[in-house]
């Protein structure tokens, strides 16, 4: 297992050696060992699964609440998908600045997102599984969202003109602003030429 890091201190990207041989291809795609190393001292207690029919489908924003807060491991079976994750931390000075990055089916990528992180995604193909490994249980009282399309994200979902399909709860979800006492503005204004899109790791169809 490789792995890489961003500019925003916290997520992680896991890329699996894959063999391959005229039966198909193996990989080890989660090892304890391995993933504490690159994180640390994380135990992930619940794994959640995501069916998506349509493309353009956006889950997101979401995260939970301290004391409850979740980090995610983030990995897509059938599809492909434009996977968000802003940094939430008060205290960050990478605070409402995100990373993308493109998860699919032939890349097989895992993405870490640590707890104080959002997370959202857009699928870019129809019927896309996504599935997550947390570090905590699903908790209602601590369960919390951004709007996706806030403006002081700035946020390039890449629709081109196209509607996206959504949730009715994630169409109701608040800006950062209502969320937080933080100069959210300046904080997003130092985020405009930052977003971290890994080139490299844009998926292949013949990989």
């Amino acid at each position: 297992m490789e792995f890489d890091r961003f500019d925003i201190d916290g997520p992680v990207l896991f890329v699996p050696n894959r063999h391959r041989d005229p039966r198909g291809t193996f990989a080890e795609i989660f090892r304890e060992d391995e993933f504490r190393a690159a994180i640390g001292d994380v135990t992930l207690v619940q794994e959640n699964q995501s069916i998506s029919k349509p493309i353009n489908t956006i889950r997101g924003l979401h995260y939970q609440s301290e004391p409850r807060a979740q980090g995610k491991l983030v990995r897509v079976i059938t599809g492909a998908i434009m996977d968000i994750a802003i940094d939430l931390r008060p205290h960050s000075r990478t605070f409402g600045q995100h990373i993308k990055i493109e998860l699919s089916e032939e890349n097989w990528y895992q993405l870490w997102i640590p707890p104080g992180f959002a997370h959202g995604f857009r699928t870019m193909r129809p019927n896309t599984t996504v599935i997550y490994k947390v570090s905590d249980y699903f908790s209602p009282e601590h369960d919390r969202g951004i709007a996706w399309n806030d403006p002081d994200l700035h946020i390039d979902w890449e629709l081109y003109g196209q509607q996206p399909v959504l949730s009715e709860k994630d169409k109701d979800q608040p800006a950062l602003v209502e969320l937080f006492s933080i100069d959210v503005a300046r904080a997003a204004e130092a985020h405009r030429a930052m977003v971290h899109d890994i080139g490299r790791y844009r998926a292949s169809t013949g990989d």
